[in-house]
């Protein structure tokens, strides 16, 4: 945004720290649905109500946080935090966008060690899952028809779909053969992937102005310190106080290597993660896994939250000599603890430089390429979400190249299907909001499960 000519710095886009808190805590209590849900709603209050941001930041901050590992959209929050508020503003945005989903599977982890599962919570839920397919619905259409703006691009949209979707490929190899495409494009003089995710016009409050702390490289390395001693001094304390062997030991040092592995998210991780903690730690059930999973994806924040599960049933199973509760609460905690912080390092670390390279033709010609691949990614893992939420079974599918799970059509599920349908009418024909959509849908899933209709 200008005035009088003069570029306004971020100390003068109007946005208080306070007002923006506020923002993010609505954004983390809306933010459902996996990463897909968790984008689609960052983007509809960032981008469309508010206009911090404009669609060309937005998507370059996004594509960022596509090639760090773990969970991309609460780095993306973080990212954003920090563009509009410093490393505070990132602090804030990136803590409150766990905090819910922390506080619902602690709770829920508790719920269900001590009782098993809770249907009327379950029915809670199965309404929440329609709302969040019909927001994933808006957000693959709407980031699809601004970012995809060449044949190329929407070319590149669709192997990337066909890529993840038919034949499983890993996410880190489609995000890093797009962007060598829109790299190696632009160096030829192609124009096939200029886009404009570098600058957009300056229509939103922030501009494209690049503030001066962003600039501030020192601070950049400073604060990282600070968040790897934050992040690894625990873990060599509690590997030095009880040993290898110990339960919390072994959720430091497992939690910690997969923050730093995870490209993609948290599905690229899960398979590996169901498998150590159930076949080589015995920390629970295959049946115990998939209910924290489900506990996980409908429930705010992120999905790699299951890690939060997983490690409070392996330290309730194994106390030591607490009580079981009491490490099983520890146990989530330290979980939560050594999974995000990297998060916040990763994002401190890159931010300033990515910003920095919001101007190089070559730069921006690979991130916008990796734009059109994430539009493939997100349009796969709403198919992924509605297949799992309208059917009750699919059967995976492996030969001939191929691996997709396909619905088992026995299984379709009515209400799921009505439900959903009903969600997608209100958000994309009747421009219904966010909360009524979210909570005219919970609400319609406990009415569905009283009366008989939905199994919670």
């Amino acid at each position: 945004m200008r005035q009088d000519g003069v570029a306004l710095s971020v100390d003068h886009h109007g946005v208080s720290l306070r007002e923006a808190t506020g923002v993010w805590a609505r954004i983390a209590a809306l933010s459902f649905g996996g990463p897909a849900g968790q984008i689609a709603v960052m983007h509809r209050i960032v981008v469309e109500e508010r206009r911090w941001v404009d669609e060309g930041r937005f998507l370059h901050a996004l594509n960022i946080c596509m090639l760090l590992p773990g969970p991309e959209a609460q780095q993306l929050a973080t990212y954003l935090g920090w563009l509009m508020h410093r490393t505070l503003g990132g602090v804030i945005a990136g803590a409150l966008f766990v905090l819910p989903g922390a506080v619902a599977i602690m709770a829920l982890s508790i719920v269900y060690a001590l009782y098993g599962q809770v249907p009327l919570i379950g029915a809670l839920f199965f309404g929440l899952k329609a709302a969040v397919l019909a927001i994933v619905l808006q957000a693959v259409l709407r980031v699809g028809r601004r970012a995809l703006r060449s044949r190329a691009q929407w070319a590149l949209a669709a192997a990337s779909f066909i890529g993840i979707f038919l034949f499983g490929l890993p996410f880190p190899v489609i995000v890093l053969g797009a962007g060598l495409i829109g790299f190696a494009a632009a160096r030829a003089g192609s124009q096939a992937f200029a886009g404009t995710t570098a600058h957009s016009g300056g229509t939103s409050l922030l501009g494209d102005t690049l503030p001066a702390h962003t600039r501030d490289r020192r601070a950049a390395f400073r604060i990282a310190g600070i968040c790897l001693a934050l992040w690894l001094v625990p873990v060599v304390a509690i590997l030095l106080a009880l040993g290898p062997e110990d339960v919390f030991s072994r959720i430091a040092t497992f939690f910690s290597t997969m923050a730093v592995v995870t490209f993609g998210g948290a599905y690229a991780a899960l398979a590996y993660v169901a498998q150590q903690a159930v076949e080589s730690f015995h920390w629970l059930s295959p049946r115990e896994m998939l209910d924290g999973l489900g506990l996980a994806e409908t429930t705010p924040g992120p999905l790699i939250m299951v890690m939060q599960f997983v490690a409070f049933m392996g330290a309730f199973r194994n106390p030591g000599e607490l009580a079981p509760l009491t490490a099983g609460i520890l146990g989530g905690l330290l979980a939560t603890w050594v999974t995000f912080l990297p998060c916040f390092l990763f994002v401190f670390l890159a931010a300033p430089f990515a910003e920095a390279l919001r101007g190089n033709g070559q730069v921006v010609g690979a991130l916008n390429a990796v734009t059109a691949a994430v539009v493939g990614v997100i349009l796969n893992l709403a198919v992924w979400f509605s297949l799992h939420t309208i059917f009750r079974e699919v059967q995976p599918v492996r030969g001939l190249g191929l691996t997709l799970d396909v619905p088992v059509p026995s299984s379709l599920d009515p209400a799921a299907l009505l439900l959903s349908l009903a969600a997608i009418l209100a958000t994309l024909r009747f421009k219904a909001g966010l909360a009524t959509v979210l909570g005219g849908c919970a609400a319609a899933g406990v009415i569905l499960y009283l009366a008989g209709f939905a199994t919670g």
